[in-house]
């Protein structure tokens, strides 16, 4: 039977660090504040001329020269972003533009910190029907132009940074190796307790000065909801795929959570009973970096030897909509 395997990962955060102390003289927190919170220590802002397109053509280069394969080798691209560099087109076809694709499908996706598993999901139901070959998979986000830089917007300023990674995706034959299963799940009912008012279609104009004047541009988030149903959602999710693909809590080597926030990382290590050595953190580098967190997070793991292979690998987010999902790979 044929599997998706991961052929490579790359990954590309900008060069700007700035830390909770930076923030500190733009509005009224603290960095002990931000990382009992949150756990974030530092976070990357892109340069000013810098598009989510701009850092996932860098990672999709080092996945590529990882993979030891030619850019005219990728048959099918995926975008999974919040923040594409324009209101349309698709970031995809800017991304294909700058590698020098030509011709093959760009397919972008709006689940937001899902997102990379979403859009595993259909990569690897591509792969197995023998519709495409290799899958370019890229979560890329550049929120630090849309974040309000106020003590007003700070609950959600200090937690999100930029960055994009990329993964090779592939058919292969092994029977040890792979992609074991995905499931993701949504419920619309909770979509304004994680959202962005604005821009919006549905109100004319779909963008105003008063509008920005409000702050309704800037993300809005309950967060005691938010953090409620990720511990149990995130959990449950992976719990999923284990069970589909026969697989116990025991059995996993790595898990390669969202990186929201330490304490709902805490909570889903306890959900799960996984001790800290099996749950890969790097949120206190980066923030959360919305769909280009789980695969920053993998590739760094990867590049640590975190993850070898053969080791089974779980994945789980959950994120605005609210949407959630999990995945199981045979890496």
């Amino acid at each position: 039977m044929v599997r998706t395997e991961f052929i490579s990962t790359g990954m590309y955060v900008p060069e700007r660090v700035v830390t909770n102390h930076e923030l500190e003289g733009m509005m009224d927190t603290s960095d002990e504040w931000i990382r009992q919170r949150s756990g974030i220590e530092e976070r990357r802002w892109a340069a000013e001329d810098e598009g989510g397109s701009d850092m996932a053509k860098v990672a999709t280069e080092r996945a590529l020269e990882a993979a030891g394969m030619g850019v005219d080798e990728i048959d099918c691209i995926i975008v999974a972003t919040l923040s594409p560099d324009h209101f349309f087109p698709g970031t995809g076809v800017f991304l294909q533009r700058k590698l020098g694709v030509k011709d093959v499908p760009c397919l972008d996706i709006r689940n937001q910190c899902t997102g990379f598993i979403y859009g595993l999901e259909i990569a690897d139901a591509f792969i197995k029907t023998g519709q495409y070959r290799r899958i370019l998979l890229v979560g890329t986000e550049v929120h630090s132009s849309g974040i309000i830089l106020s003590t007003e917007g700070r609950d959600t300023a200090v937690l999100f940074g930029d960055g994009a990674a990329a993964a090779i995706l592939g058919p292969t034959d092994d029977a040890d190796r792979g992609v074991l299963a995905v499931r993701t799940h949504a419920d619309g009912r909770h979509a304004e307790k994680l959202w962005a008012p604005a821009p919006a279609c549905i109100s004319k104009p779909f963008i105003s000065a008063e509008m920005i004047e409000a702050g309704l541009t800037r993300p809005h988030m309950e967060g005691r909801d938010v953090f409620k149903h990720a511990v149990t959602k995130m959990p449950a999710a992976l719990k999923e795929v284990l069970e589909v693909a026969g697989y116990s809590i025991d059995d996993l080597d790595m898990v390669v959570p969202h990186q929201a926030n330490m304490r709902i990382a805490q909570g889903v290590a306890k959900g799960l009973g996984l001790p800290d050595d099996k749950m890969y953190i790097n949120i206190q580098r980066y923030g959360n970096t919305t769909a280009a967190s789980i695969p920053i997070a993998l590739h760094e793991c990867v590049a640590e030897g975190g993850i070898q292979r053969g080791d089974l690998v779980g994945f789980t987010a959950f994120g605005s909509g609210f949407t959630w999902g999990g995945a199981l790979v045979r890496w």
